[in-house]
């Protein structure tokens, strides 16, 4: 496993766990509006955690932590991520996987194996817009709605979310994503955050009431639908 990044505590990336969370490095998709640029343009594998070093921190926190969250980058892209979530397993914590849903069959396996007890997917744009947003023009979408697929037939606990940003997402844009998502159980509209670390700087987010009113039109397809990171 590529690992760059390991905070040792959130109350956040996990819903109702106290958890850590754990960085892959590398990434198949080139958001501009990436907040972790870093892990995906400029992996430094001198910088890589060993696993030996996760895993003694892991054991000495049993008991104290509830799950671990693997975000990234793209963790699916890891070669070795079965064995590695299965070890954590082992170790008593529930895990949450952060994925882009590029790699459907992969992620099916992990569910069929009950190795993720929780599934974030990020839904990057509508359909239509996909590859302009992700950074790369003419992808196709078969696995992403493969992986929305399999995540909407309740196979596993999941949330989608979509990063808003300004010079992506249009009123549109939310009308689609609504349509696609009809009935999902939990999806996010997040707050576009400039974290220093993007591909493409100067990007700029919404203002609450825009945000708002974004909200209301997804509203009309999945109901349960709810801001995060909006202030």
């Amino acid at each position: 496993m590529n690992i760059q990044g390991l905070q040792k505590l959130t109350l956040l990336d996990y819903p109702e766990k106290v958890a850590c969370t754990i960085f892959t490095a590398g990434c198949n998709f080139r958001c501009p509006f990436c907040h972790n640029a870093s892990l995906v343009t400029h992996v430094d594998v001198n910088h890589n955690i060993p696993e030996e070093e996760v895993f003694s921190f892991l054991k000495k926190r049993q008991g104290v932590l509830d799950g671990v969250c693997i975000t990234g980058g793209e963790p699916l892209l890891q070669p070795d991520i079965e064995d590695f979530i299965k070890a954590v397993k082992d170790l008593g914590y529930a895990v949450k996987l952060d994925t882009n849903g590029s790699s459907a069959a992969r992620l099916k396996r992990l569910v069929d194996q009950r190795l993720v007890d929780y599934v974030a997917m990020d839904i990057k744009n509508a359909p239509n817009k996909y590859g302009m947003t992700i950074g790369i023009e003419g992808y196709h979408l078969e696995d992403i709605l493969q992986s929305v697929d399999l995540l909407m037939s309740g196979a596993v606990p999941c949330e989608f979310r979509t990063t808003v940003v300004r010079e992506f997402h249009k009123r549109e844009d939310f009308a689609a994503i609504g349509r696609w998502l009809r009935g999902a159980e939990k999806y996010y509209l997040q707050g576009f955050v400039d974290s220093g670390d993007l591909i493409r700087p100067g990007l700029r987010a919404y203002t609450k009431e825009i945000m708002e009113q974004a909200l209301e039109i997804v509203k009309r397809n999945i109901p349960n639908a709810e801001l995060r990171g909006v202030e």
